[in-house]
């Protein structure tokens, strides 16, 4: 199992350069399913997977001309303070158990798998979407952008995603972005908060195993430059559907895992 989770950090990185975003959304049900972390702990690991490898892509964009740093601000900002207080104050806060009736019980690293599988479905609905290349906007929105940017790092605190699904939308919609400056400024907001995410948890104590961090990421990282590679013979936009339908499938599949097959 632990072969075939080195194998799927690959993958995510593959995925990553190849559609530009929606590979780090499995990273959490790797590290749960072939890693067998407990959720709560693989938000952390994901964090930092995540944002190392986003970082490699949004350097990539950032010599194609990608990155709008004034537009990336409105974001990040509220982004990156909801992720750390989310982390800080809302997780450890959570009961556990949840709540019980009859033979059911809500654990908390159930409440985060559940969590998790409807953040995929909702995710895969906008990869399977086709996505225009074209603005909603006639000028940028820094309100709006702000709002998502605080539901963003919500997300991200609470389940280890880095929320790519909801941001190239908001950017092309409130921010006056082409796709490709989205998809670039995505990386380099997702990068920001969720590396100083995984800071704080470092901060605050909690401990990981840097060697199957380091291993994972690093793998991710090498997907992501055969991924690039790749995307330069292959239509990422054709075969981001194709993905979409295998994470909405993931999803439901941890549901079902979850709720009736979990002993």
């Amino acid at each position: 199992m632990e072969l075939l989770g080195y194998f799927s950090a690959l993958f995510i990185g593959v995925t990553l350069g190849l559609i530009g975003s929606g590979g780090s959304i499995l990273t959490v049900p790797i590290l749960v399913y072939l890693f067998h972390l407990k959720p709560e702990q693989a938000s952390g690991y994901s964090l930092f997977i995540v944002g190392c490898t986003s970082a490699f892509g949004a350097i990539r964009h950032f010599f194609m001309g990608n990155l709008q740093l004034k537009t990336a601000l409105y974001f990040v900002v509220p982004s990156t303070c909801m992720l750390l207080l989310t982390r800080k104050f809302i997780l450890p806060q959570i009961p556990n158990p949840l709540l019980s009736i009859g033979n059911f019980i809500l654990t908390k690293d159930l409440m985060l798998l559940l969590l998790f599988s409807v953040l995929m479905i909702i995710a895969s609905t906008f990869m399977i979407r086709a996505a225009k290349n074209s603005t909603a906007t006639t000028q940028v929105k820094p309100i709006q952008l702000s709002l998502i940017g605080f539901l963003v790092g919500c997300i991200s605190g609470l389940l280890g995603a880095g929320g790519g699904f909801l941001i190239i939308p908001s950017l092309l919609f409130f921010g006056k972005l082409t796709m490709k400056q989205a998809v670039g400024t995505s990386l380099l907001i997702i990068t920001t908060a969720t590396l100083l995410g995984f800071a704080g948890d470092v901060l605050q104590g909690n401990a990981f195993d840097y060697v199957l961090l380091f291993k994972i990421t690093a793998l991710a990282i090498l997907g992501l430059m055969i991924g690039t590679q790749l995307s330069k013979k292959i239509s990422g936009e054709q075969l981001k559907p194709i993905f979409g339908w295998f994470v909405l499938s993931m999803g439901c599949y941890i549901i079902l895992k979850s709720l009736f097959f979990s002993n």
